[in-house]
């Protein structure tokens, strides 16, 4: 396993290819910080009593100590310890922490390619497993490239004016494949050192060049990363480990790209458009069942600022507040609830012995979850009133003229709660509910993961409804056959 160090002196050596606000960038560019920041976690915590045995784990084909973030799941514990990992280290980072998309894509592509090989004889589940010993070995922090363009959503990849709208091979070669086309709203690319690319959607026998996936390094020939990069406000006074971290989001472009075939996992060949839904779907659930984890955290980190906020303002002990309260954690106690129940109720897969959590708990718990996001931020902002918003600037607040004593009298609550403190706790809900990255992460709270339809549609397609209808039939004496 590698230090936090490491993968910064990796990150730094990468080619530049990223672009922000028109500049092409180093990964040192400080606007990248943050989010670098928030993955340096992941390997900080190594060694912390409370996350040691969590974040690590043994790899079951070369059967040494791994970080978990790079692990496959083998059994229900795995899955039980990944979610509990998640939420706990999400306390630390006031949000997301970026190397669930790569784990969860490898564990998809670990099944997805075992039956590929088996039903077609071409060698993914070989490639994959080579590529995984490299994965593990050192510790690789990945991102998953999945949602494509698309283009005109009513209509499908094969019918769209530009066939690039999704990522397609456009050649094949004896040594490779080029691909070309883009992925949206990839979190994390920028900064990852591996892209995994995975298709978005079912696929029809019209489209069986979209059925691509692979993997390459982040800073590969023909690959741009036009990014938008989040972080919390400026501080000059108050510097807080919340101030530290931030988000990035990119759109990720493949110019004719060649991908070598040791790195090709699903190739665009003939009758393999049967293999892209597979693989979408299985990402998409394991990344559900992340949710299970982090989610929750968030809602933890949003009640305990609500908490405190009525706490100073002397009003904990009201009714009202202490019913939204109980909202927030039945919220997360539900979502992080399905995400266990997920795991129990796993299967393994029969072709390569990965653990699959629960399609119907991984997305119910998804979608309970971005259902109430937004209303838990206007219980935020209920509990916490206009200041946030016009909250005055830490010059004026800190300044050594009158006006720095006089803010810091008008700004108190309960008297025993130091002028200082409150700032503080104000200074931290502005970032949460007025900022940039704010508005990124409240969007990110309902479609990260996949739209809130998909997992209507996950949903519904797993659920017998019929049986229901059977009991309401029974109930009010309908006779059926």
């Amino acid at each position: 396993m590698k230090t936090s160090e490491e993968y910064r002196a990796k990150l730094y050596n990468m080619k530049p290819n990223v672009y922000i606000d028109g500049d092409i960038v180093n990964r040192k560019d400080n606007r990248l910080e943050g989010s670098i920041t928030t993955i340096c976690k992941t390997f900080d915590m190594i060694n912390d009593p409370e996350l040691k045995d969590l974040l690590v784990t043994t790899s079951h084909i070369s059967n040494e100590k791994i970080n978990r973030f790079t692990h496959i799941h083998q059994t229900v514990d795995d899955l039980l310890k990944k979610q509990e990992m998640t939420r706990k280290i999400c306390h630390y980072t006031g949000g997301c922490i970026f190397r669930c998309m790569g784990v969860d894509a490898m564990n998809s592509l670990s099944i997805i390619t075992s039956k590929a090989e088996m039903m077609t004889g071409r060698p993914y589940n070989q490639r994959w497993l080579k590529y995984l010993k490299y994965w593990q070995k050192n510790d690789i922090v990945g991102c998953c490239a999945q949602t494509d363009a698309k283009g005109d959503r009513s209509l499908r990849p094969h019918q769209q004016a530009d066939p690039d709208l999704y990522v397609r091979v456009v050649e094949e070669r004896e040594d490779g494949i080029i691909v070309r086309g883009a992925k949206n709203h990839i979190t994390a690319a920028a900064i990852a050192e591996e892209i995994i690319v995975t298709p978005t959607r079912f696929l029809t026998s019209e489209e069986d060049k979209y059925a691509v996936s692979f993997a390459i390094p982040g800073d590969w020939d023909g690959v741009y990363l036009v990014t938008r990069a989040s972080n919390m406000k400026q501080r000059e006074h108050i510097p807080c480990p919340a101030g530290a971290f931030g988000d990035v989001e990119t759109t990720v472009i493949f110019d004719d790209t060649f991908i070598p075939n040791d790195r090709v996992f699903l190739g665009g060949a003939p009758g393999e458009h049967q293999f892209g839904g597979w693989l979408a779907l299985l990402f998409a659930l394991y990344h559900r069942h992340s949710y299970t984890g982090c989610k929750p955290s968030s809602t933890d980190i949003i009640l305990g600022y609500c908490a405190l906020v009525s706490e100073y303002s002397g009003i904990e002990n009201q009714k009202h507040v202490q019913s939204k309260l109980a909202d927030l954690i039945s919220v997360a106690e539900l979502v992080y609830a399905s995400g266990i129940a997920a795991a129990y109720k796993a299967t393994k897969d029969e072709t390569c012995g990965t653990m699959i959590p629960d399609p119907m708990f991984c997305n119910v718990g998804r979608k309970h979850a971005g259902k109430n996001y937004y209303h838990e931020l206007e219980t935020l902002a209920d509990l916490s009133g206009g200041l946030p918003a016009t909250l005055p600037f830490e010059k004026d607040f800190f300044s050594e003229e009158r006006i720095g004593e006089l803010l810091q009298k008008y700004i108190k609550r309960k008297a025993d709660v130091p002028a200082e403190d409150i700032y503080k706790l104000y200074r931290t809900l502005s970032d949460v509910l007025c900022s940039s990255i704010g508005g990124v992460i409240s969007v990110a709270g309902v479609h990260g993961g996949g739209s809130p339809v998909m997992e209507d549609i996950a949903i519904l397609k797993q659920y017998d409804i019929d049986a229901r209808k059977k009991i309401a039939r029974y109930l009010a004496g309908i006779k059926y056959d």
